[in-house]
């Protein structure tokens, strides 16, 4: 099947009824069957991937600091001062 027609077009079947009073009903449950299949395989993909291991998750978290954090750091006393 190609495009699905608009809903007041003539049904694709033939049968001379508008598309939405014909064949809308069973062509909306074959697509949203579909999608709910698309989005399975999906999710079994997903949980079939490997998990990165412990020690790559590890490194991230001790990354150095990023330059504007080490700039907003203050001693205590330069603290004192400014305010």
């Amino acid at each position: 099947m190609s495009e699905r027609p608009g809903r007041n077009e003539p049904c694709h079947c033939g049968s001379g009824s508008k598309y939405k009073k014909c064949h809308l009903e069973q062509d909306e449950a074959a697509r949203v069957k579909a999608t709910a299949a698309a989005a399975t395989a999906a999710a079994a993909a997903a949980a079939a991937a490997p998990a990165a291991p412990p020690e790559a998750r590890d490194q991230k978290k001790q990354s150095a600091p990023k330059p504007q954090e080490a700039s907003r750091r203050m001693a205590p006393a330069a603290r004192r001062r400014s305010v």
